[in-house]
């Protein structure tokens, strides 16, 4: 071979691995959208085509979105389930009060619906352990579905928070994936806020569309944890709740997020991120650091595991200072606790649940 066609050929090699590997980079990580939710005063099929709409115009983008959800503004259980014949649509019903709870409470055990109740200005009492217990006996698998919360803001498209307030529809991320193969925390958010503002420009001429929910929402893991990546950028566990790394990605979604909507917090799912159940496991993810980290950063305590035989005095103080913390601070907070309605502590669950990693239950 010539020289010239010698060096016309390694430069066309070199020019073909430069560009595969710039396109390889370009797709390092995915672009997960964890839901999309349609508020409506009464869902109908209408919202459905909305949704699927919306689910065909990010993927033709690029994104991978895992759920579709809708929350009425009504509390009726049966013509929500009736009206919305799709089993695959996840439903909601929001906010009630503690006694409209007790008297929809059997509809909702044999529902496919999520709720929560708001505790912010009620006087927690025994009354309010004994419903978490009475779930624990009757319809443990509807933990998952029902959270106590405070201060809770509308309009967020994460379940079992979510509530109808406006008419719209609201997006909510999987932001860990974002952070794979990233070498830095800014590296990380800065590929936040690039989402934020791509999915913005998708959307801008809805005039339904009400803003994007930032909260973290990590799932499994790998690239879904945000404790995995907080462990690559060199951080230990339990050192990093002491430093502020945490306070930064807040810090960075409340003044980034532009078109924010709901929560927009730190999510620490104690049984979603599996590697942060694996903390849970080894002692290092006690009730008092979430509420800890909650309080500088998260969201609350959430799917929590608490044995069937946990001292109900206990979860009656948890109660108590969640709400005044949450009052003192003017800070969303909410309790998601679970269990698989048997195992005690001590005792290794079985929730039969592919988005809850099972674990030896430890005392509150």
């Amino acid at each position: 071979m010539e020289t010239k066609y010698k060096i016309y050929f390694f430069t066309l090699i070199s020019f073909l691995f430069l560009s595969f590997t710039q396109n390889d980079k370009n797709i390092e990580y995915q672009k997960y959208i964890r839901t999309i939710c349609v508020f409506s005063a009464n869902p109908s099929k209408l919202d459905i085509d909305k949704l699927y709409s919306l689910k065909n115009k990010l993927e033709g983008r690029g994104y991978i979105v895992q759920t579709l959800r809708t929350v009425s503004e009504k509390k009726e259980i049966r013509k929500l389930e009736r009206s919305i014949a799709d089993t695959s649509i996840m439903l909601g019903i929001g906010t009630v009060s503690f006694e409209k709870a007790l008297d929809i409470k059997q509809l909702f055990y044999d529902s496919r619906v999520s709720m929560n109740i708001d505790l912010a200005n009620d006087l927690i009492e025994v009354k309010h352990v004994e419903f978490i217990f009475d779930l624990i006996k009757n319809a443990p698998e509807k933990m998952f579905d029902f959270a106590y919360v405070f201060n809770n803001p509308d309009n967020s498209p994460f379940f079992p928070a979510a509530n109808y307030n406006r008419k719209g529809f609201s997006i909510g991320l999987q932001s860990p994936n974002l952070a794979n193969n990233a070498s830095s925390l800014d590296e990380w958010l800065n590929r936040k806020k690039s989402v934020w503002e791509e999915i913005n420009q998708i959307l801008k001429d809805d005039d339904d569309f009400l803003g994007i929910d930032a909260s973290t929402a990590p799932l499994y893991r790998g690239d879904g944890s945000l404790i995995g990546f907080i462990e690559n950028l060199g951080y230990n566990f339990i050192e990093s709740t002491t430093t502020d790394v945490w306070t930064r990605i807040t810090n960075f979604i409340n003044d980034e997020n532009l078109n924010s909507i709901g929560l927009n917090g730190l999510m620490l799912p104690c049984l979603e991120d599996f590697e942060l159940a694996d903390e849970y496991e080894k002692g290092n993810f006690s009730i008092e650091r979430n509420v800890f980290l909650s309080l500088q950063s998260g969201l609350g305590i959430d799917t929590y595991p608490i044995g069937i035989n946990e001292n109900p005095e206990r979860i009656l103080n948890i109660l108590k200072i969640v709400q005044s913390l949450s009052n003192k601070y003017s800070k969303p907070l909410s309790i998601r606790f679970v269990s698989d309605g048997k195992s005690k502590i001590g005792e290794k669950t079985s929730f039969n649940n592919k988005y809850l990693k099972d674990v030896i239950i430890r005392k509150l």
